[in-house]
């Protein structure tokens, strides 16, 4: 039983969900038609591309990118290195994951270089390239996905809305790692430090597997194949909105139980259970219609405002399928607007920024304080500049009566 609680805890949005899930149901009670308008498709999608990015993790498959920091001369340039490969990784590998990538190899080296007071403005940094990175693709975060998938908006109109806040975001982050080392600009990174851990094979302690040199050979093994090929089908069935997402899910699934089984039993099923029972919760008061209406009224109109609030308190990822069934006509863009931008106001916003402070607890025990308070500083800060512009593509939107 101990055992148990210590798992809700530590999964607290997990709990919160099955709360949300369960009390709903007093509201509508459950039956076919009920969990009928559940969105399968999308937790199919999430599933394969779990499953496929967690392959990306085992193998390696940004190794050589991560290898060529010995090769870099200078600390604002190392900071722009992690923190630009973040942003651009993160709109394929999801935002989380391009955290678990990054993150982890920015500690070790800033540590060997004996520059640790730089790793907590770094990690913020990273977070928001996270964030900011990730909201340009359907498939860069689950809230993205959630919906691109429910919206019906072609894959061209949803790059082009959220393009102007990606590279914006990507100048603006130029100027934030200007500002923290405008007085020191060319200062050293120690390199020989870093080429000497490692060549010693120290990088591998630090995050397992996904740090070690798993061979010498050629980059293109067969699993490394396997899961490029699969990440290719799954986006091309995001895109391409096809009805055979039932044959392609069981088909990554096949491939991946004849090939590396293991996967399977590392696949995040916990944010698979979370998705589960919030689209149950939101299922169950969209059948109620005082319920609805009252949301409907509340939402409609405000949907920017609406999901940055609701995502300080479940995060965007949940506020995403509780929020969209009440989404006025022309609200898509103020909803992926505010969901994007809710991580930037606190940890709790993002669950890619929970992970980054997971990561960070890891290696430096009992200072989650330190963290929380340096990446809620610079986050508001970054926040501060792009609501604004942000507002004004919004009403920009409703000006020209476009339909999302």
């Amino acid at each position: 039983m101990r055992k148990i609680l210590d798992f809700f805890k530590k999964e607290m949005m997990l709990s919160v969900a099955l709360v949300a899930a369960a009390a709903s149901l007093f509201i509508t009670p459950p039956s076919p038609e009920l969990f009928s308008e559940i969105d399968w498709k999308t937790l199919a999608t999430l599933f394969m591309l779990l499953s496929v990015l967690e392959g990306f993790k085992q193998e390696n498959i940004f190794a050589p990118l991560l290898r060529r920091t010995a090769r870099i001369s200078g600390i604002k340039r190392l900071t722009c290195f992690f923190v630009y490969g973040v942003f651009f990784s993160s709109m394929f590998v999801t935002n989380d994951v391009s955290l678990i990538i990054f993150v982890p190899l920015t500690i070790t080296i800033f540590k060997s270089a004996g520059k640790e007071k730089y790793i907590l403005p770094v990690l913020a940094f990273e977070n928001i390239a996270a964030i900011r990175g990730s909201l340009l693709t359907p498939f860069g975060s689950p809230q993205n996905l959630f919906l691109f998938s429910q919206s019906g908006i072609s894959a061209g109109d949803f790059l082009g809305m959220m393009f102007p806040l990606w590279i914006f975001s990507f100048f603006l982050l130029y100027v934030f790692v200007s500002l923290l080392y405008k007085n020191n600009s060319r200062e050293p990174v120690m390199q020989e430090d870093g080429e000497k851990l490692a060549a010693e094979g120290k990088l591998a302690q630090k995050e397992g597997p996904l740090w070690q040199k798993k061979e010498e050979g050629k980059f293109w093994k067969p699993k490394r194949i396997l899961y490029v090929s699969l990440f290719s089908v799954i986006i091309f069935t995001i895109v391409s909105r096809t009805n055979l997402w039932p044959f392609v899910t069981l088909a990554v699934a096949l491939a991946l139980l004849a090939f590396d089984r293991k996967i399977l039993f590392k696949t995040d099923y916990v944010l698979l259970l979370t998705f589960l029972c919030f689209f149950v919760f939101s299922s169950s008061i969209c059948r109620n219609p005082a319920v609805a209406a009252f949301l409907q009224g509340i939402v409609s109109g405000h949907e920017y405002l609406a999901s940055i609030l609701l995502s300080q308190v479940i995060s965007n990822v949940p506020a995403a399928i509780v929020l969209w069934p009440f989404t006025g006509e022309g609200g898509l863009r103020a909803l992926l607007y505010g969901l994007d931008s809710a991580g930037l106001c606190s940890i709790i916003g993002s669950l890619a920024s929970v992970i980054n402070l997971r990561i960070y607890v890891r290696e430096y025990p009992g200072k989650s304080a330190a963290f929380i308070k340096s990446f809620t500083w610079i986050s508001l800060a970054f926040f501060a500049v792009v609501v604004f512009p942000q507002l004004a593509l919004i009403n920009l939107g409703i000006s020209k009566n476009c339909n999302f």
